[in-house]
């Protein structure tokens, strides 16, 4: 991990300490399927990008390295001249039994300051496979200011698509 991130809060949301003030807080729990197979799936799509991939108007570079902490990314989303891509890094990562995922962070030019965290989970009591995403973040461009209200809404979305995109590996 560098010092190039533009929050100090780095890591915060790899466990299950408070986000940090400040930001808008944004938590979504998708199930996306059931048992150790589907588990596999989803966590497989997830530290390959390929989740990331299959949501329309999403684009992850091709030749990106697989989430792990130092890998820099620029996601895009949107079409066309409206797209809106911003510089991330991995700050973590994991894969464990009943737990797969990773966080990003904002670098310089990325259009929100945070962290946003993909991660899947096998719960135990009842063989559910979830996608939860989670994030901190906060304007810091012109743009993503003068929307203001609107950017979570789009982040909710956003989360929610991810889910939806993950069914698809997991046959839910």
């Amino acid at each position: 991990m560098t010092d190039r991130l533009t929050y100090p809060e780095a890591g915060a949301t790899a466990g299950d300490a408070p986000l940090p003030g400040g930001y808008h807080h944004l938590r979504v729990s998708t199930r996306v399927g059931h048992g150790p197979a589907a588990f596999r799936a989803a966590a497989d799509a997830v530290l390959s990008w390929e989740m990331h991939r299959a949501m329309r108007g999403v684009r992850i570079p091709a030749g990106t390295a697989a989430p792990a902490p130092g890998v820099t990314v620029t996601p895009a989303l949107g079409l066309g001249a409206l797209s809106v891509s911003g510089p991330c890094e991995v700050v973590w990562a994991v894969r464990e039994e009943r737990r797969a995922g990773f966080g990003y962070g904002t670098l310089p030019g990325h259009p929100e300051c945070g962290e946003e965290a993909f991660v899947v989970t096998l719960e135990e009591a009842t063989g559910d496979v979830r996608l939860t995403v989670l994030a901190f973040s906060r304007p810091t461009r012109w743009f993503t200011r003068a929307v203001g209200p609107l950017v979570p809404l789009v982040q909710r979305a956003y989360a929610r698509e991810c889910g939806r995109a993950l069914r698809r590996f997991t046959g839910a």
